[in-house]
């Protein structure tokens, strides 16, 4: 099917007049023997023209394997993709081009772009595509293999510009980035790339980042705000759990009424439990053999 618009004329695939080659190989194959038999008869003026039409029969003939097709094309003209697999036969005079609908993988380069924050990192991602519509494929882009490559490139430059790295702080934490929000990361990244390969009749079946990370110039400082993150989380749980057991020690001493603490004794033990708890160090035991006011 042809389309015309006033800026182009869009090709969509269509199904060509092809049938099945077996057949018509059998009948070249009869037309060939007659003219032979012809000739051999002392009659070139049926023999010379049915050998010819045998030959013609026979140049029409060609070989499909499974998840392939022939685009035919007549003096310039596209008239028609022939998806059926074996052998095939259609107009001889036709150009046939083979495609593969088969599945496909493109490992992207590696990129070094600037994410949503302007920090420099590396990217890269696996896309599966195959051709949807041969005619697209063939007449409507100059190379559809080449296309694709650019167009994923693209595609992923525009992703990483599109989000943040990973989160900033706490109060981000809703916020989507490439290294936390990989589902959501990946959905956006297909449905660009849907987009952008639309107009070379090519489905993009899956699209992954296959590798993320800081660009060498910042990685190591990167890496260091991540540790003082951890370890500032790591920390504020241990406090937290700290606090717990030194609340539920007072409140057993308490209970039982196995010491008697006034607010002084009280935040003295407090404070040694906590330097106790929070250390990330073992501390010494101190005996204190005489009184805390003495």
């Amino acid at each position: 099917m042809v389309n015309h618009s006033p800026s182009r004329t869009v090709v969509t695939e269509k199904p060509a007049r092809s049938g099945n080659g077996y057949l018509m190989a059998v009948v070249g194959l009869i037309i060939g023997a007659l003219g032979a038999f012809a000739l051999t008869r002392g009659l070139p003026a049926y023999g010379i023209p049915l050998g010819l039409a045998g030959l013609f029969v026979m140049a029409g003939l060609y070989m499909l394997n499974p998840n392939q097709a022939a685009a035919l094309t007549l003096f310039g003209a596209y008239t028609g993709s022939d998806r059926g697999a074996g052998l095939r036969w259609a107009n001889p005079l036709a150009l046939k081009k083979r495609i593969s609908l088969r599945d496909r993988n493109l490992n992207a380069p590696i990129l070094k772009v600037n994410d949503q924050r302007g920090n420099p990192i590396e990217i890269s991602a696996v896309v599966v595509w195959r051709v949807r519509d041969t005619a697209q494929a063939l007449f409507q882009v100059d190379d559809y293999e080449a296309y694709v490559r650019v167009q994923a490139e693209a595609a992923i430059r525009h992703l990483a510009a599109c989000y943040a790295y990973d989160h900033a702080d706490e109060v981000d934490g809703g916020e989507v980035t490439l290294r936390g929000g990989q589902d959501a990361v990946a959905h956006a990244l297909r449905a660009e790339l849907q987009a952008r390969f639309d107009d070379a009749g090519v489905d993009v079946l899956d699209a992954k980042i296959s590798h993320l990370a800081y660009a060498p110039e910042i990685a190591q400082v990167m890496l260091r705000r991540q540790q003082a993150e951890a370890i500032v989380g790591a920390r504020a749980k241990i406090v937290q759990g700290a606090v717990g057991m030194v609340e539920a020690a007072l409140k057993g001493l308490s209970e039982r009424e196995i010491v008697t603490l006034d607010d002084e004794r009280r935040a003295s033990m407090v404070s040694n439990l906590l330097v106790v708890l929070c250390s990330d160090r073992e501390t010494q035991p101190v005996v204190n053999t005489g009184t805390l006011y003495t």
